[in-house]
Parts: C-alpha cells; structure tokens; sequence
C-alpha cells in the first residue's frame, strides 16, 4: 500500500459524513508505519477505543476507509478466535467489529460485522512481522503471496458489503 497522507484518509471514508470524519483521530505516526508490509491501514482510536477505523486501495487506486465500533479491549475474547480477514487465531485477539453501511442504510441503523484482529495489523501477521502466539498461524500450502491477496480479498468483500445498496 502507498503512504497516505491525513487529507486522503480523511476523505477515504465510506460509511460517516464529512463532519465525523473531519473529527476522527487519524494517526500521528503515519511517516512511521510500515507501509510497503501493510495490505490496509488499520487503527483503533486511543480518545475512544470503542472505535477502529481501516483503509484500503481499491483496484482503482483510491483509498477506501470504514469507521468500525468495536468493543473496548476488556471485551475482546477471551476463547481462541479467528479473524475473518487475515485468518489468523488468536487468544483474546480478536473482537466483533461493525461497520454502518454507507448511506442511507447506515442511517437507518443497518450494519455489517465481522470478526477482525483486534490491533488491525492483520498484514503483519500475514507476513510473520508481528507473532500472534503458539498456533496463531494455522498450516497452510498457499505461498505467502496468495495469503496476502486473500487478506485483500477479504477485506475488499467487507467494504463491498458495507456499501452495497441491496
């Protein structure tokens, strides 16, 4: 994924206005992250950890952002779980996160959840950069290329259900 700068993310999101999303708190370290390993940026907010926010390129090349609810780390599971995304299990790693869908489904109260790594930091465990314990990484003969892809894949049909009209 390439940089991003604060203006981009901030005009990325799909399923908020303009006003929420001029409001969020985007990260301070973006100079600082890893972007050549990331598939996505993803962070939860430090003022409100009820919230996490994920951005991804589209095909196109645009950036693509969903604000998420998620519960505060207390309510994490505490059961091995797996995240939907990266496929990855962890032991209190993982949490229900919910996304409004855009428009005026959204308004309506209509949402879309999955079950994703808690830190968002799905990419680095894809790529063994980030370890998530005895087991996190289930045995598979796909290279790591393809497991990359269907972390996008993943996370790219979850923005489509957030946004789909139907």
């Amino acid at each position: 994924m390439k940089a991003l700068t604060e203006q981009e993310i901030r005009t990325a999101f799909l399923n908020c206005t303009k006003g929420e999303a001029r409001r969020l708190s985007v990260p301070r370290d973006l100079a600082d992250r890893p972007w050549d390993d990331l598939d996505f940026l993803g962070w939860r907010d430090p003022q409100a950890p009820d919230r996490a926010y994920l951005v991804i390129e589209s095909a196109d090349g645009r950036p693509q952002g969903l604000a998420l609810r998620c519960p505060g780390p207390a309510a994490t599971q505490t059961r091995r779980s797996m995240c939907s995304m990266c496929l990855t299990t962890h032991t209190g790693g993982v949490c229900l996160m919910v996304a409004p869908k855009a428009g005026k489904a959204g308004q309506q109260g209509n949402s879309v959840g999955a079950y994703i790594c808690s830190d968002l930091a799905c990419s680095l465990y894809v790529r063994g950069k980030k370890d998530a314990g005895v087991g996190g990484r289930l045995q598979e003969s796909l290279t790591p290329e393809e497991k990359i892809q269907r972390t996008v894949a993943n996370v790219a049909a979850f923005i489509a259900k957030v946004t789909a009209t139907v």
